[in-house]
């Protein structure tokens, strides 16, 4: 390196889509798995026999019914929750940086204050507010964060969010009625549909232990155990009201 050289700032690898879409995975996919299986769970638990007179027609009805209109209903509740998130931010932020404006010396002990609330020697957090009070929407931000908990939402696209959260919900919950898509309404047809969705479990878990690099026993063994709870709840339910 010539001695006028400058040195190349180290930057950060993109996140992976699945990375960066794990929230809206795990979530539409749990609950496209959980909410299908419940139709099918409470089929079965009213009955074998009352589920096979009915035949799988209706199974299928119900089910993919449920599922499409769910994962709308999931997609445009992911669009309007993150909207709403990042308009709250701007907001805040806006007030924090009119109040930066006003009174600046204020605005900096405060931010000041919060620095050293967080652990950073007095001395140095007055000089890092000091310089933060040059770049008023970066002072709001880190005031934001440090008095309020709050993030930036970041720059990615609340449609791509909400798309991601209704792909997983159909993708992923659209399992345990594939059984009912080959054979009639029966004892065995639901413990593979059982089987089916277990294994739909094991493949978000797989999912979410590949993108956080958590241990592989708590990964699947969360994820597992909260989509177990879950459908257990649906075919009690099912075998409450048909017995």
């Amino acid at each position: 390196m010539t001695a006028n050289a400058r040195p190349r700032a180290a930057t950060l690898p993109r996140l992976s889509p699945l990375r960066e879409f794990l929230g809206q995975i795990v979530y539409g996919g749990n609950d496209g798995i959980v909410t299908t299986f419940a139709i099918v769970a409470g089929f079965a638990g009213a009955g074998a026999e009352g589920a096979a007179s009915i035949g799988a027609g209706a199974v299928l009805l119900f089910g993919l019914a449920n599922l499409f209109a769910d994962a709308v209903a999931m997609g445009m509740g992911e669009y309007l929750s993150d909207r709403s998130q990042r308009e709250v931010y701007r907001d805040q932020r806006r007030r924090e940086m009119a109040a930066l404006a006003r009174d600046p010396a204020v605005s900096s002990a405060a931010l000041a204050g919060d620095l050293g609330a967080a652990g950073m020697a007095a001395g140095d957090a007055s000089a890092m507010a000091a310089i933060l009070q040059r770049n008023p929407q970066m002072m709001a931000e880190m005031a934001l964060h440090l008095r309020r908990g709050l993030a930036d939402p970041g720059a990615g696209s609340p449609v791509g969010r909400a798309l991601v959260t209704f792909l997983a919900f159909v993708g992923l919950g659209v399992i345990p009625i594939l059984p009912y898509m080959l054979a009639a309404p029966s004892p065995a047809t639901f413990a593979i549909s059982v089987a089916a969705t277990f294994g739909a479990l094991v493949i978000l878990g797989l999912l979410r232990w590949h993108a956080t690099g958590e241990r592989l026993a708590r990964a699947l063994g969360e994820t597992v155990l909260v989509g177990t709870l879950c459908a257990a709840v649906a075919f009690g339910v099912g075998l409450a009201v048909g017995g």
